[in-house]
């Protein structure tokens, strides 16, 4: 955290985003499949996926190499895949295990990936390829009960998209105002990789995704 802090400079744009729809859409699903159900995070995570191949800037990594004379480069290296990297908090404190290729699952299939890693770091048997191989990370800091963070980079990754509570609010509908599930949505990205426009049209892609479900899954 130290080193991300010192080297990456990052930037932070942030949406509140309308969930009514997609909490609608999974209490469907559960009523209809109780124990089959995806949790919210593994939705979320699938749009994500989606957003890092229409914005692959925010996939990369930055590696430094060192010329013949012992000077050194910077170049942006892309991956073929996604490993999602998520925050879970343990009794050894906060572990960032990733799915592998989790742009290739479903929702369901990363929703019981997530929590066999969960449960993994949990009882302290993760890997270091479980625990060290992320390109992005998902933050779900929404189970404190908090809104929003000013979150640190998982170095040497580029970029991290942090998830708030899910709670009612007043919100505008068609010109009257409603009470709706409100979330907050926060990318922190490293500005050297990428824009604001690109930073603002993942985070876009991923709330409208969040707003609209059932458009956006069916080209998943």
């Amino acid at each position: 955290m130290t080193r991300s802090r010192s080297e990456i400079p990052e930037a932070t744009v942030w949406v509140d985003v309308d969930a009514t729809a997609l909490v609608e859409m999974r209490a469907g699903l559960k009523k209809a499949d109780p124990h089959h159900t995806p949790g919210l995070l593994a939705f979320i995570a699938r749009f994500v996926t989606a957003g890092l191949k229409k914005f692959p800037e925010l996939n990369t990594r930055i590696v430094t190499t060192e010329d013949t004379a012992g000077g050194a480069s910077q170049e942006i290296v892309a991956f073929d895949g996604v490993n999602l990297g998520f925050a879970a908090q343990t009794d050894r404190g906060l572990m960032v295990p990733s799915v592998r290729n989790a742009d290739k699952l479903s929702a369901r299939e990363l929703d019981a990936e997530i929590r066999r890693l969960t449960a993994v770091v949990r009882d302290g048997k993760a890997t270091p390829a479980e625990l060290g191989s992320g390109t992005f990370t998902l933050n779900n800091y929404g189970v404190f009960g908090v809104d929003g963070s000013a979150a640190i980079i998982n170095h040497p990754e580029v970029g991290i998209l942090g998830v708030g509570r899910i709670i009612d609010k007043p919100w505008v509908v068609n010109g009257e105002l409603a009470v709706r599930k409100v979330t907050e949505l926060t990318l922190t990205f490293d500005h050297r990789v990428c824009d604001g426009g690109t930073a603002g049209g993942f985070l876009r892609y991923v709330a409208d995704a969040i707003e609209n479900p059932g458009s956006v899954l069916a080209d998943l």
